[in-house]
């Protein structure tokens, strides 16, 4: 006979779970309001109390976002308020203001082994690659190769980037349905090579921060690779710790 572990979770975390999934099928599309804690409390049969601890978790995590005297909405790329989310470098001095961007190139390839490796797709399956140029106060600050799956992306391309009007995940949610929910970055110290140096108008072997990217979507699902190179002469790289 082989022995098992009876696995609990509290209520509020099932609830959660049950609140995840209907965000994850579309039932509340980003942006929308989601029921009042009353109503989901009516249809999960719990008490609103439970409800709430739930949401509490929710919007901690930037998935669902309270407004005073308005109730709780989808969170979305559109708001201001998550635009510095995952783009964590501000300058030395002033506000954070979201950057320029600067489409270099958009293209459909087969899938490298890495990429494949992060996007959990197989090698050689169709994937987008865009290369771009981040501008902070009007200089080169960023360069950065994006790669997306082909299946989830498709149709994507310079023109529909060049014309888009925002931060380029609010495009991915409205154009793609795709909502980038979390992420993991590596960091590491690097000299510019001569591509990143062209790009960002330094010197070969400029010291560079080098940012790994990867982003998910609901369900754990990996759904965009970022490599990126930051230079910091007057900007830094700022993570707050809770």
């Amino acid at each position: 006979m082989t022995e098992t572990t009876a696995t609990f979770s509290p209520l509020y975390q099932q609830i959660k779970a049950l609140i995840l999934a209907s965000l994850q099928s579309g039932e509340w599309k980003p942006g929308e309001a989601i029921p009042s804690e009353n109503d989901l409390a009516a249809r999960f049969k719990v008490s609103q109390g439970t409800v709430r601890k739930a949401i509490d978790e929710l919007a901690s995590e930037n998935l669902l976002i309270r407004r005073q005297g308005k109730g709780t909405f989808v969170a979305t790329h559109h708001e201001d308020r998550v635009h510095f989310r995952f783009l964590k470098l501000v300058p030395d001095e002033g506000e954070p203001h979201y950057p320029q961007s600067k489409i270099l190139d958009c293209k459909r390839l087969r899938a490298p082994a890495e990429i494949a490796r992060l996007l959990d797709v197989k090698p050689g399956d169709p994937v987008i690659q865009i290369e771009r140029i981040l501008f902070l106060s009007n200089q080169p600050t960023v360069y950065e190769e994006i790669w997306l799956p082909g299946t989830t992306f498709k149709g994507l391309s310079t023109e529909r980037l060049v014309g888009w009007r925002g931060p380029m995940y609010a495009l991915f949610e409205t154009e793609f349905g795709t909502h980038m929910v979390r992420a993991t970055e590596r960091l590491r110290a690097v000299g510019a090579n001569e591509q990143s140096a062209k790009a960002l108008g330094v010197a070969v072997a400029t010291p560079l921060l080098a940012v790994e990217r990867v982003s998910y979507t609901y369900g754990e699902k990996p759904v965009e690779v970022r490599k990126a190179v930051y230079l910091t002469a007057s900007h830094h790289y700022l993570n707050e710790l809770n």
